[in-house]
């Protein structure tokens, strides 16, 4: 494994051959290292991607992992895995051989999440534990399926975390009325949060409202895209779920307050989005609606949970819940929001008691 000095760039250059997965001979070469060993430590890591040889670095590893994912996974949802496993997994797996990345490695490494604290005294929450874990297991899974892997270490390591929250926070249809009066000076803020609130749109789902969604007649709305800022673009993508293309009935007052707010926005076409924000407008008038503390502070996601809350106390049924939320699987809202309301569980007992 040679590297070659180039006397005109003052610099090192590796060039060697590889054999791609197509079984065709090709030629290598990469310019401007600074040190000959940063030129070899280079063709070694892209030989070691190419052969995808289980001795092979876990860093490495996640680089095959990651080239398949990407085409496989939306692009927001590709950033927020490689957020995690840059900062969660790499710094401790990194430089093991991935063959030998053995149960007691995951649960030193699970201990020391359990244990992290932040500036403030405050630890991971249970669900982003999970989360983090899961992200682990699904890339040591991938390599069991697909470049045999003898067994998944984390199968024996055991999970940590939860799945959901103990207690999932959402507000009351009265402490939602307060918090829309601390940020009913601004038009657009006042509609969005109605809107969230009164059908259960997830964020990107809302801020991908076009006013050819709106049908004021018959007090619908259609969802069928979402919208996400990454970095400096403004993405449009299918919504979550192929479940979540759905139309959603709205009460007459949001109809009303829907039809106002976009009559006074000039030159509103088919395709222009009534809310041109991004979720960092409405994260700021969540924060700014609730700094007094006259209603408590939940993140902008629990406004789904406030609607599915409000549906299961006007006594909907969890199918008509999925349906309206666009889950895939009923199975989905059961496991979510059967925990908010204990007392539905004593009313079945009740009422089968009186059959006795």
């Amino acid at each position: 494994m040679p590297a070659y000095y180039d006397d005109q760039t003052k610099s090192w250059y590796c060039k060697f051959y590889y054999t791609d997965y197509t079984g065709t001979k090709k030629q290598k070469k990469k310019r401007g290292f600074k040190l000959q060993r940063e030129a070899k430590e280079w063709e070694r890591n892209f030989l070691e991607t190419q052969q995808a040889d289980l001795t092979m670095s876990f860093e490495n590893f996640v680089k095959i992992y990651n080239e398949d994912m990407r085409h496989r996974l939306r692009e927001h949802t590709f950033i927020q895995k490689q957020y995690i496993i840059d900062k969660k997994l790499l710094p401790f797996f990194g430089k093991l051989p991935v063959s030998q990345i053995s149960p007691a490695h995951v649960r030193k490494w699970q201990n020391s999440l359990i244990a992290y604290h932040d500036s403030d005294n405050n630890p991971y929450s249970e669900t982003y534990l999970r989360t983090i874990n899961n992200q682990l297991a699904a890339i040591m899974n991938y390599a069991v399926r697909y470049y045999n892997l003898r067994e998944n270490p984390c199968r024996k390591a055991g999970s940590i975390g939860k799945s959901h929250a103990d207690e999932m926070q959402f507000w009351t249809t009265e402490e939602f009325k307060i918090f829309l009066k601390n940020i009913s000076d601004k038009p657009q803020a006042r509609a969005g949060f109605l809107t969230l609130y009164y059908t259960g749109l997830r964020i990107g789902e809302l801020l991908a409202l076009e006013y050819g969604d709106l049908d004021f007649e018959s007090c619908t709305l259609t969802v069928n895209k979402s919208f996400q800022r990454i970095g400096t673009r403004d993405v449009i993508t299918p919504p979550k779920t192929p479940r979540s293309v759905r139309t959603v009935s709205i009460p007459e007052f949001l109809r009303d307050e829907l039809k106002g707010y976009t009559a006074r926005i000039y030159e509103l076409h088919k395709h222009d989005r009534i809310f041109p924000y991004t979720k960092h407008f409405f994260e700021h008038e969540m924060k700014r609606g609730t700094k007094n503390g006259n209603v408590k502070r939940i993140r902008l996601h629990d406004i789904r949970h406030s609607h599915a809350s409000l549906l299961i106390e006007l006594g909907f049924s969890p199918l008509a819940i999925a349906d309206r939320l666009g889950h895939e699987k009923v199975e989905t809202t059961l496991n979510t929001y059967s925990h908010l309301f204990p007392h539905k569980r004593d009313e079945v007992a009740a009422k089968l008691q009186g059959l006795n």
